[in-house]
């Protein structure tokens, strides 16, 4: 694994099980990495570890292909096991410091941050590679998540060094406004995972980073 933070910019894209078809896995998520997203994490909550390993080695070659990065949502073990590089923890995971341990110095470690500014100063104090805000709008994947205010973006930004990622109900329309504040990347589920043209709507995404 090797550490791009440079990469740790533009969109991310993160997977579902329930939007992307298991037939269409390879096919999706690829058009994704086309439209220009820079980042993908493998999400799934199911407990077929057959299917996750199998989606996760398809992902991460996919990834090497495009020149992007791929992050395991979670799991550490299979985030090793396929040389991922990195994991994104959130509140009820390892500890960034356990996933330190696992995957060594040059893995990306980011983590949910919530709408809790000083859960990010805590992450950045201890190794994380980048935080995560959200939902920063009314999300369909989480609807019943606490929504943190825009404003949280640029008072993170004045106390962090570290990248900063937004997630949660993004949208084409809405968008430019997580890039005015200043988030660093864009983390679309939903949005982007739910059309019938991923590619140029990764494309259309990506644009505002440019």
């Amino acid at each position: 694994m090797t550490k791009h933070k440079d990469h740790l910019k533009g969109l991310y894209a993160i997977t579902d099980e329930n939007l992307i078809p298991e037939k269409h896995f390879n096919q999706i998520v690829e058009s994704a990495l086309q439209g220009g997203a820079k980042i993908i994490q493998y999400r799934d909550k199911s407990n077929d570890q057959e299917k996750r390993l199998h989606q996760a080695t398809i992902l991460q070659s996919l990834c090497k292909k495009y020149k992007s990065l791929c992050i395991i949502n979670d799991d550490i073990e299979l985030a090793k096991e396929i040389n991922a590089d990195g994991v994104h923890l959130g509140k009820d995971d390892n500890s960034i410091a356990e996933a330190r341990k696992v995957l060594g110095n040059d893995a990306i470690i980011g983590v949910s941050c919530y709408n809790d500014l000083n859960l990010a100063v805590d992450a950045e104090r201890n190794s994380a590679d980048y935080v995560a805000f959200g939902a920063i709008f009314p999300s369909p994947t989480k609807p019943n998540a606490a929504v943190a205010d825009l404003d949280i973006i640029s008072n993170a930004k004045s106390k962090l060094t570290i990248p900063i990622c937004v997630i949660g109900g993004i949208t084409e329309i809405n968008i430019h406004q997580v890039v005015e504040h200043g988030s660093d990347m864009a983390a679309v589920i939903s949005s982007l995972f739910s059309v019938n043209d991923t590619k140029d709507t990764a494309a259309t995404f990506s644009s505002h980073f440019c």
